[in-house]
């Protein structure tokens, strides 16, 4: 974020709606917060143009698609100048959905969506074949306990 962009409440609640559903009409963001939709439409695209806001995303209900086993990846490799090689391997199996090159006792840290525990083994066996993988280690997620982009947000703009 430029340190030169300055934000206000009216910029911070309307990051709180479209934080709740990305697709909400300016003109509904205007109406709730008594703007005009000009407004919205400016300001939006000021947070764009800064970079606080890229893009945006939509929110897959992993369950009803039958994609609910979630298993984190901590993966050892063997030598660090194959980081690069790993996470384009990593790129092409597409149930490994977040993958972060990490300090401490990973090099690089998965995220996996699965339909079940067999399915898993055979992402997380495809993993292990990687060339330059020397190891990983598994963990199951039993649940999602906080999943929260509002709290962060209202931090950062309480210590503006």
């Amino acid at each position: 974020m430029d340190p030169l962009i300055k934000l206000d409440e009216v910029d911070q609640q309307i990051l709180d709606i479209l934080i709740d559903n990305t697709r909400i009409p300016f003109t509904d963001i205007a109406k709730e917060l008594l703007i005009s939709p000009g407004t919205v439409h400016v300001r939006v695209k000021k947070m764009e143009d800064a970079g606080v806001i890229k893009g945006s995303s939509l929110n897959l209900d992993y369950q009803q698609l039958g994609y609910s086993f979630i298993a984190y990846v901590g993966i050892f490799l063997g030598e660090t100048q194959k980081t690069k090689d790993v996470i384009n391997e990593l790129k092409a199996i597409p149930n490994v959905t977040v993958a972060h090159i990490t300090t401490g006792k990973f090099n690089i840290f998965c995220k996996v969506r699965a339909k079940d525990t067999s399915h898993a083994k055979d992402i997380i066996f495809s993993i292990d074949d990687i060339e330059g993988i020397s190891r990983t280690e598994s963990m199951i997620s039993l649940e999602e306990s906080i999943n929260d982009k509002k709290r962060l947000m209202h931090f950062i703009f309480n210590n503006l």
